[in-house]
């Protein structure tokens, strides 16, 4: 077992209020894809209210979702993001979600069994947003170790 993990936080500014028709499907599908996570190899945890999801949590703004979860590795979370069912919502993303002309995805690398707080992911974030990839806030495309060094291969 891996002395870290990988941490992951998501942002979509939606197109319409959560509970309007135009996001029907979307919230439809929530539960579907949250619980394939959390059966997915490699799930540790993902932020959640007491509905089971987090999009009642507007620490980004009323209009913003959130998605934080940790995985064992990077090559867990990659697989269910691009190669899970995952990728069905992946590609309706432009009827749901406004187009983030800045930064909305960071991955860093937390102890293994540390709970990332919004406040934690939101420094990722705008670390990412300000110097780029760095080994303390990275994308899928940069990627690093957590020993700083850069992985080399593509995920």
């Amino acid at each position: 077992m891996s002395q870290y993990h990988i941490a992951q936080l998501n942002i979509a500014t939606l197109v319409a209020p959560i509970d309007s028709p135009q996001l029907a499907d979307f919230v439809a599908n929530l539960d579907r894809i949250n619980a394939l996570a959390e059966v997915s190899p490699g799930f540790v945890w993902r932020l959640q209210t007491e509905d089971g999801d987090a999009t009642g949590i507007d620490y980004f703004g009323s209009d913003k979702i959130v998605n934080l979860s940790v995985w064992d590795s990077i090559e867990a979370l990659h697989r269910y993001v691009y190669q899970s069912a995952h990728v069905e919502i992946m590609r309706r993303k432009k009827e749901w979600f406004h187009k983030m002309r800045e930064s909305h995805m960071v991955l860093w690398w937390v102890p293994a069994g540390h709970t990332p707080s919004i406040e934690e992911a939101a420094q990722k974030l705008g670390m990412l947003q300000e110097h780029g990839p760095t080994a303390g806030a990275f994308t899928f495309k940069q990627a690093f170790l957590p020993t700083g060094d850069v992985i080399r291969r593509a995920v």
